[in-house]
């Protein structure tokens, strides 16, 4: 039987409610980052409530790239979360969890994302490539994680899912997108003269 998206939530929510009543979770993500070389945000999105307010997700995100920026390890614990990193060019991912989160789930995350992300710039994964294709970054992170809950961890996957959901963008959806596409053209045409 092939489940459909809705039920292998509603599947994957029930486990999660399961395994909280038995002990840690392996599905729990509470934040995907992606900061630039300076340790500017570029992408953010945080599960559950426990960063709130703008502040204190900037607070968090300088603190991880201070401590994670210049070391080569993969993996670190940092104010009671699992924090899991890669650097590529002039970008640093990170995925977080809790202390007691598997750190090889919040790895197959990072992996999942890093690897769609490669195959959607067509390997050019550095700041700029991934600014001009932000909306393609926010698919594929809702493929990835919803709420919290770990859906796929298949880059193929994903990157199909994302080009699914680009074609079926509604009319005047793509209308909008055709337009802001042709402003942005138009604007880069004026700088360079």
């Amino acid at each position: 039987r092939h489940w459909t998206l809705l039920e292998r939530r509603e599947i994957i929510k029930f486990q999660l409610f399961h395994n909280a009543l038995q002990g840690p979770s392996l599905y729990t993500v509470k934040a995907v980052l992606i900061l630039d070389n300076d340790g500017d945000r570029l992408y953010a999105k945080y599960y559950g409530d426990g960063y709130p307010s703008v502040k204190e997700q900037k607070a968090l995100e300088k603190n991880i790239f201070n401590k994670t920026h210049r070391t080569d390890s993969e993996i670190a614990l940092l104010e009671g979360l699992t924090v899991v990193y890669k650097s590529n060019i002039d970008l640093f991912f990170y995925v977080i969890g809790s202390s007691h989160e598997n750190e090889l789930m919040l790895m197959a995350v990072l992996n999942c994302l890093f690897d769609s992300l490669s195959q959607m710039l067509r390997k050019n994964v550095e700041r700029r490539a991934l600014l001009e294709n932000m909306e393609g970054l926010f698919l594929a992170v809702d493929e990835i994680v919803d709420g919290g809950v770990i859906l796929e961890s298949d880059p193929q996957q994903v990157v199909h899912r994302v080009a699914l959901r680009g074609d079926d963008v509604p009319l005047t959806e793509q209308t909008v997108t055709q337009v802001l596409q042709s402003a942005k053209e138009q604007i880069k045409w004026s700088l360079l003269r």
